[in-house]
């Protein structure tokens, strides 16, 4: 038996909130959830990041987990920190992704 996998997003929509947070929006077939990302700036920094590019650092970080998960099992808070200590491939992605 075959595990049916995770359908891509149709659409990933992210707002600035306030500083260093985001809402994104994830439109997926008949689906849509909204998360906020909250993204600190040592966990960039940890990551090899520097500050400026959130926004597609938020986009392509849903983009892995709507890959990883159906996107109506995201939480409602998304830290990055959190998404790289679930996800060993994460960092190598988003460098790989970012470049």
């Amino acid at each position: 038996m075959t595990t049916p996998s995770n359908p891509m997003p149709q659409q990933i929509r992210v707002e600035h909130v306030i500083d260093h947070e985001y809402r994104v929006r994830i439109d997926s077939g008949d689906e849509t959830v909204i998360s906020a990302f909250i993204v600190d700036p040592q966990v960039l920094t940890e990551l090899g990041f520097a500050p400026g590019n959130e926004d597609r650092i938020v986009e392509h970080t849903a983009a892995f987990l709507a890959e990883h998960q159906p996107v109506i099992d995201f939480p409602q808070l998304v830290y990055l920190d959190e998404v790289a200590a679930a996800y060993d491939d994460y960092p190598g992605n988003l460098h790989h992704a970012l470049k």
